[in-house]
């Protein structure tokens, strides 16, 4: 039995990342804070330093279309000492818009309440009220009780994802690197666990940043392995760190 088990091939990993600290509460959340780039870096580091052969080997990097996905990617790129070329296929990322983020000024409007302002005051206080906002319209938005301004619907949102997975399953057959938020991801594991949507939603709120989630792949299915991991901020001295916005 140990002979055999010593040929069997290396199953191909999915590598789910949230993006690092976004700006939160400025007037343009979508770029990495001072935080998020150390996140971002911090994650290559770690990788680059697993021994040669408990490495992530990319076959493919994809990622969404928002800035603070591919500041992430090059963040991660840094740590990792990879050069970034327009020659090297297998560093120039595919950008989807599957894996975009949902509008979360858009859901908290179509409950007509008011999502917060650029200027105001990044508490503890004013992020809970933020947040209970947003799960109340994520409900909705799943339930096709609100219709967010420019948004898509809840099914066509969750099937976006879905094309992604599937796009990973037909044409890769190595290590995958998926760039994306915490709504693509969230949505992506209650897929493939085949939960309900409210799951996917508490999931989603409890994503930190720059967390790594993990599907072992075929061409006919995924399995999830671990799910909002930060081990490259688990060491002493990062526990501030660790960030959820």
């Amino acid at each position: 039995m140990a002979a055999r088990a010593g040929i069997l091939a290396r199953m191909p990993t999915l590598y789910l990342v949230r993006h690092a600290q976004a700006s939160f509460g400025a007037a343009d959340y979508d770029r990495l804070s001072e935080l998020g780039e150390r996140q971002s870096e911090r994650l290559g580091q770690y990788w680059r330093a697993r021994e040669r052969g408990d490495q992530p080997r990319f076959e493919t990097v994809l990622t969404g279309t928002l800035r603070r996905h591919a500041q992430t990617w090059a963040g991660i790129a840094r740590g990792f000492g990879l050069t970034l070329t327009r020659e090297d296929a297998r560093q120039t990322p595919l950008r989807l818009p599957g894996l975009d983020e949902y509008d979360s000024g858009a859901l908290i409007e179509a409950l007509g309440a008011v999502p917060p302002q650029p200027g105001v005051a990044d508490t503890a206080d004013t992020r809970r009220a933020h947040f209970r906002l947003l799960r109340s319209a994520l409900q909705q938005w799943a339930e096709g009780a609100i219709a967010p301004r420019g948004m898509p619907s809840h099914a066509e949102f969750s099937a976006g994802v879905r094309a992604t997975l599937d796009h990973v399953r037909s044409h890769c057959t190595g290590d995958v690197l998926m760039i994306s938020s915490g709504g693509p991801i969230s949505n992506a594991v209650a897929q493939i666990l085949g939960a309900p949507a409210q799951t996917g939603i508490e999931l989603n709120l409890r994503l930190r940043n720059s967390a790594i989630t993990e599907f072992d792949y075929t061409p006919r299915r995924f399995s999830l392995v671990s799910f909002n991991a930060v081990p490259h901020l688990d060491e002493p001295g990062l526990g501030d760190w660790v960030t959820y916005a």
